[in-house]
């Protein structure tokens, strides 16, 4: 009888596999932030399909709004993190999270150096080329108080001549780096979006759990707008059958013009397969009846059906010029045309009619 020794194992022994990352702040309620060190930070319009350059100091946010397209790549980064072998196995399954949205809310990771990185990225960056900041997750998130990347992104940015820069956010904190912001437009042309959906407060908090209240925003919006910023709203996503109505849209739209707003653009729904495990359950709560036209409707793509598409984007054309603001498209304001609607796609859009 052979010895043990020389056999082959059936299966290897179990080895735990990378490192645990290292934890840098974490709230009562359980959110870790998480440090993260990109060799890059500028990802280029080759990767991800749009007509800028995009960069996102943080993976994750708390803000934790239940339509956020962004869920997706805070998956992609924990994978790949473990991958490189910097998540354990262990990590991995808690970065995921039990519900695969959750850990997007409450594992946020940070970008620490983010500075180092963007001084390389920049070197492939064309003259007159066009940067938009939080793309993916919000830059002046609460994290954004401690962490200052956002801030330290500007302080770069602003030793850069003939660039466009975008900046989207829903907090108010965007009004701390006005200074910053002044001197990044005297040689770089500049828009900042402030991000709301809804002028209703409650409709807002059940929909954005954690996002700062809707009169907050605007009176922020106000603020850069008296301090000498570019700035103006984008309302993004139009929630089809939900802040699409007329109505709806023009109250958003006269509390913009209000606020004193140059531009207001407005984008739809992209609902990928990993935002549908927090989004329709939250309709399923709160807008049963939308259920099964959403999921008829959203059933063989991401975006919008385009036939919606269209029909929102002439409401907004529509809004834009009964409230004085120019049609002129922004930096992220990316309409495309397209096919035959469905019937799904028809009974969607009823809710534009």
């Amino acid at each position: 009888m052979p010895s043990s020794d020389a056999q082959l194992p059936l299966l290897p022994a179990v080895r735990p596999s990378g490192r645990s990352p290292v934890v840098l702040d974490e709230r009562l309620r359980g959110t870790k932030f998480v440090s993260l060190t990109p060799k890059r930070v500028l990802n280029p319009p080759s990767a991800t399909g749009m007509d800028y350059w995009s960069l996102n100091p943080y993976v994750g946010c708390e803000f934790g709004c239940s339509y956020c397209y962004a869920r997706y790549t805070h998956r992609y980064v924990v994978e790949r993190t473990h991958a490189a072998g910097k998540l354990t196995d262990a990590d991995l399954a808690e970065y995921r999270g039990p519900q695969g949205w959750e850990a997007f809310e409450r594992r946020i990771f940070v970008k620490e150096q983010v500075v180092g990185a963007l001084e390389a990225d920049l070197r492939r960056v064309p003259p007159g080329e066009t940067i938009v900041i939080g793309t993916a997750t919000d830059p002046y998130q609460p994290a954004e108080r401690r962490f200052r990347l956002t801030r330290a992104v500007l302080r770069r940015l602003v030793r850069c001549e003939g660039l466009s820069v975008g900046i989207i956010t829903k907090s108010p904190l965007v009004t701390r780096d006005i200074d910053l912001l002044r001197r990044l437009q005297e040689r770089n042309e500049l828009e900042v979006h402030v991000s709301l959906i809804t002028a209703d407060a409650r409709l807002a908090r059940t929909l954005e759990a954690r996002s700062p209240i809707p009169a907050a925003r605007l009176r922020a919006l106000a603020r850069l707008v008296d301090g000498g910023i570019n700035a103006g709203l984008i309302m993004a996503p139009v929630l089809p059958g939900i802040t699409d109505g007329r109505e709806h849209m023009d109250a958003l739209f006269a509390a913009a013009r209000a606020a004193g707003a140059r531009f207001v653009h407005a984008g739809a729904l992209r609902l990928y397969a990993a935002v549908r495990d927090r989004f329709i359950p939250l309709l399923a709560e709160h807008f049963p009846d939308l259920v099964p036209r959403y999921e008829r409707a959203y059933a063989r793509q991401a975006g919008a059906p385009r036939d919606y598409a269209r029909a929102l984007s002439r409401r907004v054309q529509a809004l834009q010029r009964k409230h004085g603001f120019t049609r002129n498209r922004g930096m992220i304001d990316r309409y495309r045309p397209g096919r035959v609607p469905t019937q799904g796609e028809l009974e969607l859009r009823g809710s534009l009619l």
